[in-house]
């Protein structure tokens, strides 16, 4: 296999996790890029179902090396209660003790950060973007504005104090004047610090230079990415994004290898279109064929429960997915889900309702999707069962012709298709 990013082409949750749990079997190192355990995802394995959040789902496979890298912020706390959930499924600790890596390089989300999440997203009321109040974007904020605290923080003491002498006054002061909440005391961030440095510990990669260019002269890598495309903080339906970049580019960044370590890009769409939260979707269907997409998908979050929005899939955003995420091919998943349907759309344009102009480009502006709707065209279903189909002749004529509209339209050759959640209800197109 070529060292592979896996990217999310839509809104998140179109099912990447089990297209990385497939593609992991080829690979010998799986590394999350970007995010942090505000992404949930699930994978189906051996009649069990896993739930992540921020460890590589890789880890389900014996020796195999998952990593967190540089681009990711970890809020150990969570990530420890991740690893013991997996853990208690029969996953071994010993497995992660020699197979899971944290890079020193990622930012730690702290408790003021969730504080400020929260605050800032209750406060929004109607604008609110529609976070899972985690501290992903407060953390994101202050990396960005070089006044974060690294894991490489946690195990050097003296410089850690240092940091804090200059972050902690500004932090505080952000918390009491502008949000209204409770400051915190040195004494209070040392503490959380000091456990935190012990959830990390025996994890975290201190000689992660010379391993990973052992891994880029001998390996097969594997890019796991969270969110998608179009919650990109620079191309997606900004400001209602997440804060860090999921794309085939993010991918060189966080995982700290650089763009020529990627030589495929697999985007993941479903074969409809989702979105939880706020922000555009100007395919939502708000009627009888959203409620049974959502039901027969099971569209709920996996990190927050809350149902998902459901549509129609969309042409258009998808072109633009394709584009700016530098994807090489298409996995389409959760075909299933229309096999009851008689007819199944696919947004082909928008249309301005004001102006009644066509226009087949995607808007980057989001505050003016308002004004738009879809142009639909019509494919046929197939109605029919297509969950034990393991092979592209299997399926039937009309699920075949979606299909190829497909990837008519987008340009781009769909060479994975999930017909069910677990692995072997998975078809590869050479």
């Amino acid at each position: 296999m070529k060292n592979t990013v896996v990217v999310g082409a839509q809104f998140g949750d179109e099912g990447k996790a089990k297209i990385t749990d497939i593609l992991a079997k080829e690979a010998d190192f799986i590394t999350r890029f970007q995010g942090g355990s505000n992404a949930g995802h699930t994978v189906v394995a051996d009649g069990k179902k896993y739930a992540f959040h921020l460890i590589p789902s890789g880890i389900l496979y014996e020796n195999k090396i998952c990593m967190l890298g540089a681009g990711c912020v970890i809020k150990p706390d969570d990530l420890e209660k991740e690893i013991n959930d997996i853990v208690s499924q029969g996953v071994s600790i010993e497995r992660f003790k020699n197979c899971f890596k944290i890079s020193p390089l990622a930012h730690i989300t702290m408790k003021y950060h969730t504080d400020i999440d929260g605050y800032s997203e209750n406060n929004l009321k109607e604008n609110k973007i529609g976070t899972t109040k985690k501290g992903i974007g407060p953390t994101y904020t202050d990396k960005y504005n070089r006044c974060g605290i690294r894991v490489e923080d946690l195990f050097h003491p003296e410089i850690l104090s240092k940091k804090l002498d200059i972050i902690l006054p500004k932090k505080n002061r952000e918390l009491e004047f502008v949000y209204n909440l409770k400051p915190y005391s040195k004494e209070d961030i040392l503490k959380e610090c000091e456990l935190y440095r012990k959830i990390l510990a025996p994890y975290v990669d201190f000689k992660w230079e010379d391993n990973l260019s052992d891994i880029l002269k001998n390996k097969t890598i594997l890019f796991e990415g969270a969110q998608g495309v179009m919650l990109d903080i620079d191309y997606g339906t900004y400001p209602y994004v997440t804060s860090s970049s999921p794309t085939a580019g993010g991918a060189a960044i966080g995982a700290s290898m650089g763009v020529s370590a990627i030589q495929r890009a697999v985007g993941v769409f479903k074969a409809y279109m989702t979105r939880v939260g706020e922000g555009a979707f100007i395919t939502e269907s708000l009627d009888d064929d959203g409620e049974k997409l959502r039901t027969i998908g099971g569209e709920f979050g996996v990190t927050t429960g809350r149902p998902r929005r459901c549509g129609w899939f969309d042409a258009i955003s998808a072109k633009y997915s394709v584009l700016v995420g530098g994807l090489t091919e298409i996995a389409l998943t959760k075909l299933d889900v229309l096999d009851s349907f008689k007819e199944i759309k696919i947004a082909v344009a928008y249309k301005n309702k004001k102006t009644g102009e066509i226009i087949k480009y995607y808007p980057t502006n989001v505050y003016t999707h308002k004004d738009f709707e879809p142009v639909y065209e019509t494919c046929q279903g197939w109605l029919s069962d297509i969950t034990k189909c393991r092979t592209y002749d299997e399926l039937p004529q009309n699920a075949k012709l979606y299909l190829k509209k497909l990837e008519e339209i987008l340009g781009t050759k769909i060479t994975i298709i999930s017909v069910g959640p677990d692995r072997e209800q998975t078809i590869f197109i050479q």
